[in-house]
């Protein structure tokens, strides 16, 4: 194999589109998905807004007897997966052996909803009306097991829970692995359901949410009156080959995977590092990988949550490392989607591979009066069509979880 990774199908299910080209339509088109709360009461939690997955239909893509038995997140990764492998073109026993064909997605807390309700049941009408598929519906390697039975893929099974570094450690763990020879497809991505009423209230007692109630001035990356960010749910899901075998059954390529980087700030639960050390280190490890150097790359899809330690510790990061650069943009897309924690990395990569294919770099949403703190250039409407074509996308999270790839245009070569 030629150890190259190649993007070759891609799903998604977001707040602003529930398939890969709405979705990424919609992020060019700057379109925000952030809105009043309206699947449960929140007045309680002191929030009124979040990013919620809208008009989803499961039976779109899935039967019944295949989503019924799922929590919501799990189902949001087996929609996006069977969306990306349709695009891929690949079918079992046709093009690809079970053998091959590995699994990797991260999420951040797994079947919340499925924890809310059966706790709330065991409570209210005592722990013997528990349902039997609490368990089975609730733990975070659901996802990851159903997908693997869907579509029989009998190479690596691995759920990532890495806070809101899980999607993208899931993508950079299935490109080291189809890189290393072990495997020659893999479904990756991050998937997410926790806009829930627990999930709501806490954040909230972290004093993490934005308390806005306008869905405009809610999520605010980068901007000088940011107050915190707002919660998401969805799931982004690419579809990773060797390209030997992309090539040999004549696939359309997306993009290519060039480069990994992950590191630990060991520095606090739930704070980032200040000085943004392990945040330098993952960015440079991806793009030392991808032979990327640090004067060429084009754009960050940054982690830019719109909370005051992470927009400055991820600004100054990048600042840091790419001094030298002076064409390089950067923008969050949560101003947007929000945050969907586990969901994030998978559905920023799609977005990112979405900008490489289309020639244009999501604007960075929300941001009104720059915070003065932040010194790196943000993507606006005069230079979204700048160059792009180099990439990486960041994704830091609760522990000090740090997680970047980096991506190349497609170009045959």
């Amino acid at each position: 194999m030629s150890n190259r990774v190649v993007v070759t199908g891609m799903g998604a299910v977001s707040p602003v589109g529930n398939d890969a080209d709405e979705f990424v339509k919609n992020i060019l088109d700057s379109k925000v998905g952030v809105a009043p709360i309206t699947d449960f009461d929140a007045s309680d939690t002191g929030i009124t807004v979040a990013a919620e997955v809208k008009d989803f239909d499961p039976g779109k893509r899935l039967t019944k007897r295949d989503y019924k038995r799922l929590d919501k997140y799990a189902q949001y990764a087996l929609y996006t997966a069977k969306e990306a492998m349709e695009q891929a073109g690949l079918k079992d026993g046709e093009n690809y052996q079970p053998e091959d064909l590995g699994v990797i997605y991260g999420t951040g807390i797994g079947g919340i909803q499925t924890i809310q309700e059966q706790t709330e049941k065991a409570y209210t009408k005592g722990p013997k009306r528990v349902s039997p598929l609490f368990v089975p519906k609730s733990i975070s390697n659901m996802a990851v097991g159903n997908v693997s039975m869907y579509f029989d893929a009998r190479n690596t099974s691995q759920t990532i829970v890495n806070a809101c570094a899980s999607g993208t450690n899931a993508i950079g763990n299935a490109y080291e692995y189809i890189k290393a020879g072990k495997a020659k497809v893999m479904i990756a991505g991050g998937t997410e359901a926790a806009v829930t009423k627990m999930g709501i209230a806490g954040f909230a007692s972290l004093t993490a949410l934005s308390t806005a109630t306008d869905p405009k001035d809610a999520s605010l990356p980068f901007d000088k009156d940011r107050n915190g960010f707002v919660m998401g749910d969805g799931a982004g899901t690419l579809i990773l080959e060797d390209y030997d075998h992309a090539k040999a059954r004549g696939a359309k390529i997306l993009a290519e995977v060039v480069g990994y980087g992950t590191t630990s700030d060991a520095y606090h639960l739930t704070a980032p590092d200040p000085e943004g050390k392990g945040a330098i280190a993952a960015m440079k490890q991806a793009i030392d990988e991808g032979g990327i150097k640090p004067e060429e790359l084009d754009y960050v899809n940054a982690h830019g949550t719109a909370t005051h330690a992470n927009d400055v510790s991820e600004a100054g990061a990048i600042g840091k490392l790419f001094k030298d650069n002076d064409h390089l943009k950067t923008s969050s897309i949560k101003g947007m989607i929000g945050h969907s924690l586990g969901a994030a990395g998978g559905l920023e990569a799609v977005a990112v591979v979405g900008a490489l294919e289309n020639d244009q770099m999501p604007v960075n949403v929300g941001m009104k009066n720059k915070d003065p703190e932040i010194k790196i250039d943000l993507v606006n409407d005069q230079n979204k069509n700048d160059s792009i074509k180099t990439a990486i996308s960041n994704s830091f999270g609760f522990g000090g979880h740090n997680a970047v790839i980096a991506l190349r245009k497609w170009e045959e070569n």
